[in-house]
């Protein structure tokens, strides 16, 4: 007898028996014949509707609703390929967005900010540029300062940065008005300042000894990106800044 037993359907088409039997009792999928046996018997109608079932399971569609599909006496076989093909597109599109997101979200991680690119541009500015973070980890990558500020930020949310945006802005105030008022830098009021600067990395990112806020506070009048981004809010503040950061820098070794 041609066809194929219940064993052999299932083998061919990577599926259980037990589930080939629950297809039958539901009436999705009965076999086109019994052996003498009585035992049942698929013929290539059967496989073909098989492929077409498993091909919805695989796209999500619930048994009942690939029954209804399947039994649509008004859809023809080309209709189905068609309806097919449309669907395989979706799945596509919808795999290609998904990847995405998954490459969106292992880079975010790398870098160790959980933001799309727009955010990054609402939370920092229109000055904002990615490539800084590549060039932050070429540069400081080896160092336990980089590997602390990863561990951190990586849990950190937009709303986390947007309140690291918030008190950013309200430290550089806080030197402007210092600057602007013509306090020395080794004034208290610069150097409190100063060290409300220090105290906002080591709370945020990596713990910024006196030491390394003073090669920071160089930084920024050698690196004449961090100058422009100080000057931008007071013209001679970058070097202002880094004369008050040694200065509370002096005032902690001293504590």
């Amino acid at each position: 007898m041609s066809g194929f037993t219940v064993g052999q359907l299932a083998r061919l088409a990577g599926v259980t028996v037990r589930t080939l039997h629950h297809y039958d009792e539901i009436g999705l999928l009965s076999p086109g014949g019994r052996t003498p046996a009585g035992y049942r018997r698929y013929n290539d109608a059967e496989l073909d509707r098989l492929q077409q079932i498993l091909f919805y399971r695989e796209l999500g569609f619930p048994l009942e609703e690939i029954a209804a599909i399947l039994d649509d006496r008004s859809v023809g076989p080309t209709e189905h390929l068609r309806r097919q093909r449309e669907l395989i597109g979706d799945r596509i599109r919808k795999l290609e967005d998904l990847a995405a997101a998954v490459e969106r979200a292992m880079e975010a991680r790398t870098l160790g900010i959980q933001l799309t690119p727009e955010e990054k541009f609402e939370v920092f500015g229109k000055d904002y540029q990615e490539n800084w973070e590549t060039e932050a980890e070429q540069r400081w990558g080896d160092t336990d300062a980089w590997k602390e500020s990863q561990q951190k930020t990586s849990k950190y949310t937009k709303a986390d940065w947007e309140r690291i945006k918030e008190e950013t802005d309200a430290i550089n105030d806080a030197l402007v008005a210092a600057f602007t008022a013509g306090a020395a830098p080794d004034s208290p009021e610069a150097m409190d300042a100063a060290e409300q600067h220090r105290a906002h990395i080591g709370l945020n990112f990596y713990e910024c000894a006196p030491q390394m806020h003073r090669c920071l506070g160089d930084m920024y009048v050698a690196d004449l990106r961090f100058t422009a981004t100080y000057e931008q809010l007071a013209p001679g503040l970058a070097g202002w800044l880094r004369d008050a950061i040694h200065a509370n820098a002096d005032r902690q070794e001293q504590i």
